[in-house]
């Protein structure tokens, strides 16, 4: 299994690869990171990859936007608003120089290291959690970015693999707090074959074992799957992609509530 670690900076390599690429009209283009351009996808990922590496957050004032809606936005935004001044290659400029920063930090990980308390954005936990959460955040901003540019890619691999099993972890929730079913209610995922089941057992969802005979299954491909969980675009339309097999009306609820990101 690759490690943690590696994922991480393979993560970073494909970011970088990626944004080689782009041109001055590309870079500027939106997302379906509500009001983030493409190059606004890559300051958060610097400003956050910074933060890890103890620098202070910006001295900066964002003022009201629209898609800022909880305290965790606004510390992204301060982060990305801050360097919309700058052009594409300074952008990129310090990606690579902070994620070269975090990589000799990684590098030097034992495995102590990793399984060490560590402040996560989910809650408390070990070094390894907060990893295992930054390389889902790279890959979900890699796609916002691929789409907007019509680069597709990364949709297989370990790293997709990963992002699909954080994904996965928060069908529970989304299940029992947000949809609440009745009680024995079984819902299946089909993700492009990866199959996963939440069934109701109140007061919350679990993963089901048994994925025979459930009241409803969703099939869809993995970028709406991540689309859907992630909140890119709006959930009625990206669930137009999702094929619905038995109770209809279970099926839209649990679209209309899949995403878990802030």
């Amino acid at each position: 299994m690759t490690s943690v670690v590696e994922l991480q900076e393979k993560a970073y390599r494909v970011l970088d690869d990626l944004c080689s690429t782009l041109s001055d009209e590309e870079w500027d283009r939106p997302t379906d990171c509500p009001g983030w351009s493409v190059k606004d996808n890559l300051a958060h990922i610097t400003g956050t990859e910074s933060m890890l590496l103890g620098r202070p957050a910006p001295s900066h004032e964002v003022g009201s936007k629209p898609w800022v809606k909880n305290p965790p936005g606004t510390a992204n935004e301060v982060q990305v608003d801050y360097r919309r001044s700058w052009t594409p290659q300074q952008v990129l400029d310090e990606f690579r120089e902070v994620y070269a920063e975090r990589t000799k930090i990684l590098d030097a990980l034992t495995e102590p290291d990793l399984d060490a308390e560590s402040w996560t954005p989910i809650g408390p936990g070990k070094l390894r959690d907060l990893l295992a959460i930054r390389i889902m955040d790279c890959w979900v901003h890699e796609q916002d970015i691929r789409r907007a540019v019509g680069k597709p890619g990364g949709l297989d691999g370990p790293i997709a693999e990963h992002a699909f099993g954080r994904h996965a972890q928060a069908m529970p929730f989304i299940v029992g707090k947000k949809v609440a079913p009745p009680e024995g209610t079984r819902i299946v995922f089909d993700v492009d074959g990866r199959r996963l089941g939440v069934e109701m057992r109140s007061p919350r969802a679990v993963r089901a074992e048994d994925l025979e005979h459930p009241d409803v299954t969703l099939s869809m491909d993995l970028e709406t799957f991540n689309r859907l969980s992630c909140g890119r675009g709006e959930n009625a339309d990206v669930g137009r992609a999702v094929h619905i097999e038995g109770d209809e009306e279970l099926g839209r609820k649990v679209i209309a509530s899949m995403n878990f990101m802030i």
